[in-house]
């Protein structure tokens, strides 16, 4: 079983910039893809970006990409995602989740592990 934790998220002001981490245990993280999901209230969760097992392959949501930035470090069980140039529609709790498949993808069905969120607040 893999256990999934979410730190870093607070509140920033717009146009600014934070990095939340997910720090997994109990399993072969290195085996894993990893993706990161964000739910606002009264939407529904959305991808916003996915990184497989070795880091090569990496996709991002439309409205993150060129501002957000996926990473993984396998040596310390992490995968981490920097968001710059935050804009108040950024603001969620945001998701990390792992998918024994090893490779990037967008569904969300597609992973077997969550986490409990990070809450990111961004003012205007």
């Amino acid at each position: 079983q893999v256990q999934l934790v979410e730190s870093g998220g607070g509140l920033v002001q717009a146009g600014g910039s934070l990095r939340v981490s997910c720090a997994a245990s109990g399993g072969t993280f290195s085996s894993y893809g990893m993706g990161w999901f964000r739910q606002a209230p009264g939407k529904e969760r959305e991808f916003v970006a996915t990184i497989s097992w070795s880091g090569g392959s990496i996709y991002y949501a439309d409205s993150v990409k060129g501002r957000f930035t996926i990473s993984r470090d396998n040596a310390k069980n992490t995968v981490y995602l920097q968001m710059n140039s935050l804009k108040p529609d950024d603001t969620a709790v945001y998701y990390c989740a792992a998918g024994g498949h090893g490779y990037s993808s967008r569904a969300s069905e597609e992973y077997h592990y969550w986490g409990q969120g990070t809450q990111v607040t961004v003012s205007a």
